[in-house]
């Protein structure tokens, strides 16, 4: 499929649970040129539909969707694992909810928390699994978050490396990568 980043393959996933197949919820690779089974460039990235779709300022997630498949396309190839695991795993309602308890002091993390969540309900195995799939075994990871390092390596994928994916923040955003770098560890470096 033509995109605006080159030609793309698209491969569909569908989530299983007790191995029963679930058609509701699909994720997709992005496989752009031939890539090999090592140190493929890549990015597992969380559906963020406020910002992709609809253009929401409150966080980086559209930016550094674009940086990265930019970078895979000045690479020459690479994968893009897009997990349908919207608002860091709390689902879209959750997340509008979230953001209510921001705009009231609160931040990501808090949100979160007021709202009966862990910080983080993301998981990592699907996406060694659809690597894996692709034949896919050692990655050079774009991510500024070190659980997504920590999460495909327990699931068997080796991070050779890992990028940061930098994007400049804005007066609605700043709040939330303050949050990110403070409380959850990311690295932008």
């Amino acid at each position: 499929m033509p995109t605006h980043h080159g030609e793309a393959r698209f491969v569909v996933f569908r989530e299983s649970v007790d191995g029963v197949v679930d058609e509701r919820v699909e994720h997709v690779a992005l496989v752009y040129g031939t890539p090999g089974p090592h140190g493929v460039l890549t990015r597992v990235h969380s559906e963020c539909l406020t910002s992709e779709v609809f253009g929401s300022l409150k966080c980086d997630c559209d930016d550094q969707l674009h940086a990265a498949l930019d970078r895979i396309q000045e690479a020459g190839g690479g994968v893009l694992i897009y997990l349908r695991q919207e608002g860091r795993g709390i689902g879209l309602g959750n997340k509008i909810r979230a953001y209510a308890l921001q705009e009231r002091g609160a931040d990501t993390v808090d949100a979160n928390h007021q709202l009966g969540f862990e910080t983080d309900l993301r998981t990592y195995d699907v996406a060694a699994a659809m690597y894996a799939d692709l034949g896919v075994k050692s990655v050079v990871l774009m991510t500024n978050n070190p659980d997504k390092v920590h999460g495909l390596e327990e699931n068997g994928i080796d991070v050779v490396r890992r990028e940061s994916v930098i994007v400049q923040g804005n007066e609605h955003s700043q709040g939330y990568l303050d949050a990110k770098r403070a409380r959850l560890g990311h690295l932008f470096h």
